[in-house]
């Protein structure tokens, strides 16, 4: 039988050659002059006025003429009234409630989790903010001091569940 071969020498191997400034190559000529065509097809951004949507601007970054390119979401100035500010903070609480049980699945932390989000509410109508991006911040930031470790839920989680659920609310008083 012949010789088998180690694939580990035991010889130690020469150190690989120095290089030096003069025998690199720059990365020019390390490509192909003619690359191969690509087997995805390119895509062109068209640049043209023709091709821009209506809702920009010429540089493409702004709001036109015709509004913004981002609606504001305010909530009614009606909800401001101490009684009605109450009956939407208790129907979020309810709401958001349910929406926690059913998301994943009914567990202690989320009555406290919706009480907290109901609360932050009341007093952000309260105190005649009627921005949804506002709210939403006050909201993480009374959320930030529930305890969260019994929970399939987050602050940021619970609190974009809130605002989705006070739009959702907002449309459907908009639509009667």
């Amino acid at each position: 039988m012949g010789s088998l071969l180690h694939p580990v020498s035991l010889r130690p191997s020469p150190p690989p050659p120095l290089l030096s400034h003069r025998s690199l190559k720059p990365p020019s000529t390390l490509l192909p002059a003619n690359p191969p065509a690509s087997r995805f097809p390119s895509t062109r951004i068209p640049t043209s006025e023709a091709h821009r949507p209506n809702h920009l601007s010429p540089s493409g970054l702004g709001p036109t003429e015709e509004g913004p390119l981002v609606e504001s979401l305010i909530v009614p100035e009606s909800w401001l009234d101490p009684s009605k500010a109450l009956q939407e903070s208790e129907w979020l609480r309810a709401a958001l409630h349910k929406w926690l049980d059913d998301e994943y699945c009914p567990e202690p932390a989320n009555e406290e989790i919706s009480k907290v989000a109901a609360r932050s509410y009341y007093e952000s109508l309260m105190a005649k903010k009627t921005d949804l991006g506002e709210i939403l911040m006050g909201m993480v930031g009374d959320l930030k001091n529930v305890s969260f470790q019994e929970s399939f839920h987050g602050v940021f989680s619970s609190a974009n569940a809130a605002v989705h659920l006070i739009t959702l609310r907002m449309n459907s008083v908009e639509e009667q």
